[in-house]
């Protein structure tokens, strides 16, 4: 993975690491939202979803367009295809790893 890359994989998972913000993607990915209607779900302050939209938004998995005095939310698939990539690369390694340990295991003499 270039610089980038890694840069990109820490915004992903930064912005996935909180459970109100996985709950606002699965809200916008399912059809798109305005924040009021976001912000109605959650007992805190529109201006902290707002918050967590932008964190969500900054990582390219929300995108936000106006509708008159509206702020709409829609979930961007293409980014959390790309999260699904990454960590279908790092099950690979492990199971790579694992598959490793145990061909020495069923290599090593076994003493008795």
């Amino acid at each position: 993975m270039t610089v980038i890359d890694e840069e990109r994989a820490d915004a992903l998972f930064q912005a996935l690491s909180d459970r109100t913000r996985r709950d606002i993607l699965r809200r916008v990915l399912a059809s798109e939202r305005s924040l009021t209607e976001l912000a109605k779900h959650y007992d805190m302050s529109f201006a902290a979803v707002h918050k967590h939209v932008r964190v969500l938004e900054r990582s390219t998995l929300v995108s936000r367009r106006r509708q008159g005095r509206e702020s709409l939310a829609s979930g961007n698939l293409e980014a959390v295809r790309s999260v699904s990539s990454m960590l279908d690369e790092l099950e690979s390694i492990w199971r790579g790893r694992v598959s490793r340990i145990e061909d020495l295991i069923s290599t090593t003499p076994q003493e008795d």
